[in-house]
């Protein structure tokens, strides 16, 4: 959509501001300047000239004497003296003279020149300077007046966003078009009496398309569109804030029906805590906010969308009915909304023929839709970097592993004893997931350092999205973070600093596990920690004395060490798969989880095709992949 720009004010009053004072100091500063041209004599020089008879005119003055000489066009100045015969002998020399009368100033001008001129200088240039901070600060200055909003206004265009431009988010897009179909049919909907929410409030994570459905429903209605953001309400003044809602609802009432989108409205719309300490600026903008939105008429054509990630620290005043009348949570697409929003993105680049969405959608587990479209357009990148004129299905695979750990660090040399080890340590995640049921499938497992710092990982991929874990399942996950450190200990009897990242997830996954789950034979059913912004990492906090938070950290660790101790077990038992999916490991850096699979059951194939002589496939040297 086409943006509607306001025409700049025009500065013609700082043009005869300016022209004022140039004339008035250039009257002003003409004596000085004719003064400075003036040659100064001595009064003998002068009393000279006379008898010579070179005068031509005499100007006598208050404290001088200026004079000229015939045929030259100088001035000459000398000091005034005591004598009573000056003017008898210049009448003798032929010369002509005359005595300066100062005239009496004009008060009304020196008035003027003293007190009105430079009071208007200094307002033209304090006007000046405060638009000039205006510009730069995108608002407008309270000591000189002026309070409009900074909303981007928008027209409909036939080059706007559409609900067919945003995949994944079917639930949203049903909620939003009702507001569309009420733009468009009010009549339908006041026949019966049904009114249409005043302001729909969308939330979830970021990344997720918040801002792309608002300005999708603009472009399906057809309306005009003002975009702000909260942050935009917050002036370093008190009252600027209320001043620009109350101004920004009044141009959508003008241009009504529209729709009106404040992003990040948790700016704003924190709950008042009342204290002294508070933000007067910003209650006072909540406030303004929420008598605006409380004065609609069910008829007057304005719709409030806003976004936020933060909806827990909204002001409850806010989302009370009559107000933001409905939620439409904007969460994480499912497989079939990550497949959606890729083939979406995917018309925006030429595609081989054998790209299969639905396999990269599996391997984006958990990816936003912001996520989805880095991924496509890495993909993009890769296939330019490689010289294709495609998008290949290797590209878009290894575009979702950049966006997930980073790009390959082509100058990362590891030694030979670190790629040992991390070989081990990968296999022993991979090899504690595929003894253990109900564990994810093993996708690829490498040991190629990434720009996020992780030396290797292991990737794996559930077949469906899952929204309902098992204690068992949990328990698995745990024993798969330790299954790395569980190899190290295995093969070297050492351990070292690669398993970081495995103990914080693992230790994250077991406090949850005892605390919010409810999978503590303890504790029961008792919540112990609390979560906030959700959206937004999901930040805990815990709910319980300094007693039961000594017996919780003692729980954590049991469950954590049980499951560490079970991963140590499987790997003990399978010790020689571990040894040569590793050496394969170290020989290739990457594998793909067929092969895994493929060497992890070598015997059971070999005993269910029969004796040695009957199969058909050629022998394979294990030695190559044991280490020394």
């Amino acid at each position: 959509m086409q943006e509607m720009k306001t025409p700049n004010k025009k500065l013609a009053f700082y043009y005869v501001i300016v022209i004022a004072a140039i004339l008035m100091f250039n009257e002003m500063a003409r004596p000085y300047f004719e003064e400075a041209q003036i040659q100064q004599v001595d009064y003998s020089t002068f009393m000279q000239a006379i008898d010579e008879k070179k005068i031509d005119h005499v100007e006598v003055q208050s404290n001088q004497i200026v004079f000229t000489e015939k045929d030259d066009d100088k001035k000459y100045k000398t000091g005034l003296m005591n004598d009573p015969n000056l003017a008898e002998r210049l009448d003798k020399s032929g010369a002509t003279f005359t005595q300066d009368i100062k005239a009496e100033a004009n008060p009304i001008l020196s008035f003027f020149l003293a007190w009105i001129l430079p009071i208007l200088i200094f307002f033209a240039i304090g006007q000046y300077m405060s638009r000039k901070l205006m510009d730069r600060a995108g608002g407008n200055s309270m000591m000189f007046g002026g309070s409009g909003n900074q909303a981007k206004i928008y027209v409909p265009s036939s080059e706007g966003i559409h609900f067919s431009d945003v995949a994944g988010e079917d639930e949203a897009k049903e909620n939003l078009s009702e507001i569309v179909d009420y733009l468009h049919n009010p009549q339908k909907y006041s026949t019966i009496g049904a009114a249409m929410p005043k302001g729909v409030l969308l939330v979830g994570p970021p990344g997720t398309g918040k801002t792309m459905l608002a300005k999708a429903v603009a472009g399906e209605a057809n309306v005009p569109f003002f975009s702000i953001a909260g942050s935009e309400f917050v002036e370093m003044f008190v009252g600027m804030g209320a001043s620009k809602v109350r101004d920004l609802f009044k141009q959508a009432k003008e241009k009504a029906p529209c729709i009106v989108f404040i992003d990040e409205i948790d700016a704003i719309g924190q709950k008042r805590s009342g204290n002294l300490m508070g933000n007067d600026e910003r209650e006072q903008t909540l406030n303004q906010l929420l008598t605006e939105m409380d004065g609609f008429e069910g008829n007057t054509g304005v719709i409030i969308l806003a976004a936020t990630n933060r909806p827990d620290s909204l002001d409850p005043a806010l989302l009370r009915p009559g107000r933001f009348d409905r939620r439409v949570p904007v969460e994480l697409p499912d497989l079939k909304g990550r497949e959606d929003i890729l083939k979406v993105h995917g018309k925006k680049v030429k595609l081989d023929e054998g790209v299969n969405f639905h396999n990269i959608a599996r391997m984006a587990a958990g990816a936003s839709g912001a996520e989805l479209a880095n991924i496509i357009n890495e993909g993009a990148l890769r296939a330019v970097r490689g010289g294709r004129s495609t998008v290949t299905q290797t590209d878009l695979e290894e575009s979702v592993e950049v966006v997930i750990a980073g790009y390959q660090k082509k100058n990362a040399i590891l030694s030979d004893k670190e790629k040992h080890t991390v070989a081990y340590h990968e296999i022993g995640h991979a090899l504690v997931a595929a003894l253990q049921t109900h564990s994810a499938p093993v996708q690829k497992i490498t040991i190629i350092p990434r720009t996020s710092g992780a030396l290797g990982y292991t990737m794996q991929v559930e077949e469906q999205d899952k929204y309902i874990v098992t204690r068992e399942e949990l328990e698995n996950k745990l024993a798969t973070f330790t299954g790395g450190r569980a190899a190290e200990e295995v093969k070297f009897g050492e351990i070292s600093t690669g398993a970081a990242n495995d103990i914080e997830q693992a230790t994250k996954m077991a406090r949850a596990m005892i605390t919010r789950y409810g999978m503590s034979d303890e504790f029961d059913m008792v919540a112990m920690e609390t979560v906030n912004n959700r959206y937004l990492g999901g930040d805990t906090t815990l709910a319980c004395s300094a007693a039961t938070q000594e017996k919780i950290d003692k729980r954590v660790v049991e469950l954590v060490r049980a499951q560490h101790d079970k991963a140590k077990k499987l790997l003990e038992e399978n010790r020689e798969k571990l040894d040569e999916l590793a050496a394969y490991l170290y020989e290739k850096e990457t594998i793909t989880g067929d092969e895994f699979m493929k060497i992890l059951h070598a015997e059971e194939e070999e005993k269910a095709e029969g004796p040695e002589e009957q199969r058909s496939t050629e022998p394979t040297e294990k030695t190559s992949y044991n280490l020394a």
